[in-house]
């Protein structure tokens, strides 16, 4: 998982123009096609746990088969071999399954955090990771307020592994694995718009079935995977302080003002370190 020296230098040259002209690097070209972002509807209150969604996803992407369902009150986390997991939480109304996996953020801090663009927004609302892009500086798993992104720290080529929404089905016209095979219709797919109505709408007509909040509205400058939920979002283990805005754009201001030697110089490192590692003398073993 390395980047190459082109790759470096491309990297390298756009990173400096951004800071010598004081502009945003152009995400994609002006010329570009923009579409709405897609996106997962996730309601709670029709989920019934029983594990389809993990399974599912296992199978689209080749991932070892999930454990079985653990007890009510064990947590367990998206890793290098589940890319998502559901688990139950005792809330006031009793028992409640959660299904979990990368948000999709509308402005994803894991992809402003990453110096070569490995980890990217589409235009089509998935954040997918890169792999001929990606130099294994891991800032992507700092810069998620979600800790989403994971490593594969055993593996002799390592890779970032976490949810891409299926988005080589999505290209195929397929739907997401997860959303295709739920049999209890917990996970409804679509533009990121509609589902946001849909879900208001549901909140409207059934007001004591559902909490009265969209998670994932507006939670980190909003996300592409929405939920629903007949409890408060702390009851269910979701992090209720994540802020509103997009966390890249706090940052945007401070990295205007910070001179481009400090941002730039892990990039003339890795460079340096790259563009010589093949020309170190040789030694021969004589023993």
């Amino acid at each position: 998982m390395s980047i190459n020296r082109r790759s470096f230098f491309k990297a390298l040259g756009v990173t400096g123009a951004t800071f010598v002209f004081g502009k945003e690097a152009p995400a994609r070209p002006a010329n570009e096609e923009v579409t709405e972002f897609k996106a997962i509807l996730y309601d709670s209150t029709k989920c019934i746990g029983c594990q389809t969604c993990e399974f599912s996803c296992a199978e689209a992407h080749n991932l070892p088969e999930p454990e079985d369902f653990p007890e009510m009150g064990v947590v367990r986390k998206t890793d290098e071999n589940r890319r998502t997991v559901v688990n139950s939480y005792d809330t006031s109304i009793g028992e409640v399954y959660v299904k979990r996996q990368c948000m999709h953020c509308n402005d994803p801090a894991c992809g402003a955090a990453c110096l070569t663009q490995a980890m990217h927004k589409t235009k089509e609302g998935p954040v997918i990771w890169r792999e001929d892009k990606c130099m294994g500086c891991r800032y992507c798993m700092v810069s998620c307020p979600f800790d989403v992104p994971k490593f594969e720290y055993d593996s002799p080529n390592p890779k970032i592994t976490k949810c891409n929404m299926c988005f080589e089905r999505q290209e195929e016209g397929k739907l997401p694995a997860c959303v295709e095979n739920c049999p209890g219709e917990a996970l409804l797919f679509g533009t990121r718009r509609e589902l946001i109505a849909e879900a208001r709408r549901r909140i409207s007509e059934n007001p004591d079935v559902y909490y009265d909040h969209i998670y994932g509205e507006t939670e980190a400058g909003g996300t592409s995977f929405l939920y629903l939920s007949p409890v408060p979002f702390e009851e269910i283990g979701f992090n209720t302080g994540i802020q509103k805005a997009s966390y890249p754009s706090l940052t945007k201001g401070f990295l205007y003002s910070v001179p481009a030697v400090f941002v730039l110089w892990p990039m003339m490192l890795l460079g340096i370190q790259d563009a010589t590692k093949d020309k170190q003398p040789k030694t021969e073993d004589h023993e």
